[in-house]
C-alpha cells in the first residue's frame, strides 16, 4: 500500500479516479497551486507543497517544488542510516508514489506564441520530481502518463513495474527537453536529436519477418498521424514509405498533380488543368506499373476521378478531399486505403538515414525555378517546353539513382531508375516509353545527372529524341555537347545534381 504521494500535474484525466481508491486506503496527498485545488473540489484531502517546505510559492509559481524538503523525501535510500536520520533532522519524509506530468511544451509550439510565453511553458520543476523519484524506483512508483494509471492498480510486481515507469520517465524527459532544445536553437549542428512518440505498432516491417514501429516527430510539421484515414485495411510499413513518397512528390508540384508510386519509386506522375484530366494521364503514363500502387494528388478528388482509379487496383489514395461521390465510389473496394491529408502538410526539412555506428543527417533536395543559370546548346527552349523541363526536373530527382525521365504532354511516359549506369537508365525509360507511348518532337528527356559518355546521346538520338536536359559537370561535358550538336539533340545543362540514393 502507497503511504505518500506527490502529485503535480497539467493532464488531470484520470488523476481523481486513479488517486480515490488509494486515499480510502490512507494515501497521504501533497501537491501543488491547480492540482491542489483539483484534489480539494473533488473532496479528497491534501496538504499543499508550501506545508511541508514552510515556504511559499514564488516568482509566479516558478519555484514551488524546488525544495531540499521534496527532494529529500524523493532522493532518501530507505536502507541507508545516514539518509533516515537526515530526513528525522529536517522533519520530512520519503514518498513513495509521484504523479507529475508536464507544462503542455509540445502543445503550445502548436499555437503561435510569443517567444517569452513559450519560455515560460518550460517545465523545471516537473523534471526534477520526475528524475529525482526515477532514480529511487527501488522504492518509488513514478507516473509520468495517465494512461499508467490502470497498470499501477492491477500491478502484482511492484519492482518490475517501477523500474519501466522509471526508464519511461528518462525517456519522457529526453524528449521534452529535445522539443526545447530545437526551439531555442533549429540550426544547431553540434548534437542532431531525434525524438519521437510511438503512434502505432505496425503488424511488421518491410517483410513479415522484420519488426517495426511508426513514430510521430516531436516537431510541429503535419504528417500522416494528423491525417483522416477514411475507409481501408490498416496501415503498413511499405504503406506508409511510399504514402511519404508520393504525397511528397506531389506537394512539389504546384499545378493540379497526380503521383503514383510503387517501391518507393515514382511510376508515373502528371499534371493538368482539371483533376480528371490529370488521372486520366496518370493511368496512361504507365498503364501495368501502376498496378498495386500508392496514388497521391493535391486536387479534390471528385466521382469522375474515383470512377477512373477504381478501375485499376491500388494500395492507398491520398488527396486533399473528396466528394460524396467520390466516397461512394470508393466504398466499393473496402480495402483501398483512402486518406485526406492536412493543409497544413509538407516535406521534412530534412534526410535521416541509419549507417553503422550511426546516423546521416542532409537538407532535402530543392528544385529551383527556371533561371538564367540553364545553359542552352542548340535551339532557344519553346516556351510550351519549359513547364515540362521544371516538372521534369521534379520527378527525376525523386527516383532512386540512376534515373531518367521522359516527359511528353505534362506526363511521364518512361522512368528509368536505381540503375548502375546511365546508359541503363536511359533504355529502361525509352523501354517503359515505347510499351504504351510514341516519340514525338515534344518528348524530353531529363537526367538527375551528368552524362559521363557520348553512349546516352546517341540512343536518345536513334529515337529521335531532340531534347535533353541534364546538370552537365563532367569532365567530358565538351565531348557530350559536340555529339549532341553532330547528332540534332538540343541540350540544357541546369546546373544542379538531383542524386537520391
Amino acid at each position: 500500500m502507497y503511504k505518500r504521494a506527490l502529485i503535480s500535474v497539467s493532464d488531470k484525466t484520470g488523476l481523481y479516479e486513479f488517486l480515490k481508491p488509494l486515499v480510502e486506503k490512507g494515501l497521504q496527498l501533497v501537491s501543488t497551486g491547480g492540482t491542489a485545488q483539483y484534489l480539494r473540489d473533488n473532496k479528497l484531502p491534501v496538504m499543499d507543497v508550501s506545508e511541508v517546505t514552510q515556504f511559499p510559492e514564488v516568482m509566479d509559481g516558478r519555484v514551488k517544488t524546488l525544495h531540499p524538503k521534496i527532494h529529500m523525501g524523493l532522493l532518501a535510500r530507505a536502507a541507508n542510516p545516514s539518509d533516515i536520520d537526515t530526513l528525522k533532522r529536517f522533519e520530512t519524509e520519503m514518498f513513495d508514489l509521484v504523479v507529475v506530468n508536464l507544462y503542455p511544451f509540445e502543445e503550445s509550439l502548436k499555437k503561435s506564441l510569443s517567444e517569452p510565453e513559450m519560455i515560460e511553458k518550460i517545465d523545471i520543476g516537473g523534471p526534477s520530481m520526475l528524475r529525482s523519484a526515477a532514480k529511487s524506483f527501488q522504492r518509488i512508483t513514478v507516473v509520468c502518463d495517465p494512461q499508467d494509471y490502470q497498470r499501477v492498480h492491477e500491478s502484482s510486481d511492484r519492482m518490475a513495474l517501477n523500474k519501466q515507469l522509471a526508464a519511461k520517465v528518462f525517456q519522457h524527459c529526453s524528449y521534452y527537453d529535445s522539443l526545447i532544445s530545437q526551439y531555442l536553437n533549429p540550426e544547431s549542428k553540434d548534437t542532431f536529436l531525434i525524438s519521437g512518440k510511438l503512434e502505432k505498432e505496425l503488424r511488421y516491417g518491410e517483410n513479415p519477418h522484420q519488426k517495426a514501429q511508426w513514430y510521430r516527430s516531436g516537431n510541429t510539421l503535419s504528417g500522416f498521424q494528423d491525417f483522416q484515414i477514411l475507409q481501408g485495411k490498416e496501415l503498413s510499413y511499405n504503406n506508409l514509405l511510399d504514402l511519404d513518397a508520393a504525397l511528397t512528390l506531389s506537394l512539389e508540384i504546384p499545378e493540379l498533380n497526380a503521383v503514383a508510386v510503387k517501391h518507393n519509386n515514382p511510376c508515373g506522375v502528371a499534371y493538368g488543368n482539371s483533376g480528371s484530366e490529370v488521372i486520366q494521364r496518370l493511368v496512361k503514363t504507365d498503364p501495368v506499373s501502376i498496378f498495386g500502387g500508392i496514388v497521391a494528388s493535391n486536387a479534390t478528388v471528385d466521382g469522375a476521378m474515383a470512377e477512373e482509379l477504381n478501375k485499376i487496383f491500388l494500395e492507398c489514395v491520398v488527396a486533399p478531399d473528396y466528394t460524396n461521390e467520390a466516397l461512394i465510389v470508393f466504398s466499393k473496394k473496402k480495402n483501398l486505403r483512402l486518406l485526406k491529408y492536412s493543409k497544413t502538410a509538407k516535406k521534412n526539412p530534412f534526410i535521416v538515414k541509419s549507417i553503422m555506428g550511426g546516423f546521416l543527417v542532409q537538407d532535402q533536395d530543392t528544385f529551383p525555378s527556371p533561371s538564367e543559370q540553364w545553359r542552352v546548346f542548340g535551339k532557344p527552349i519553346p516556351q510550351s517546353l519549359i513547364a515540362d523541363f521544371v516538372f521534369g526536373e521534379k520527378v527525376c530527382g525523386y527516383l532512386k539513382s540512376n534515373s531518367i525521365a521522359l516527359i511528353d504532354n505534362k506526363m511521364t511516359i518512361g522512368l528509368g531508375m536505381g540503375q548502375v549506369n546511365r546508359v541503363d537508365a536511359v533504355e529502361q525509360s525509352l523501354g517503359r516509353a515505347l510499351k504504351h507511348h510514341q516519340i514525338t518532337p515534344e518528348t524530353i528527356l531529363v537526367s538527375d545527372a551528368f552524362f559521363p559518355f557520348v553512349d546516352s546521346i546517341e540512343l536518345v538520338a536513334k529515337h529521335k529524341i531532340k531534347w535533353v536536359f541534364q546538370p552537365g559537370g563532367s569532365v567530358k561535358d565538351d565531348e557530350v555537347i559536340k555529339r549532341c550538336q553532330e547528332l540534332d539533340v538540343n541540350l540544357i545543362f541546369s546546373g544542379k545534381r538531383h542524386f537520391r540514393h
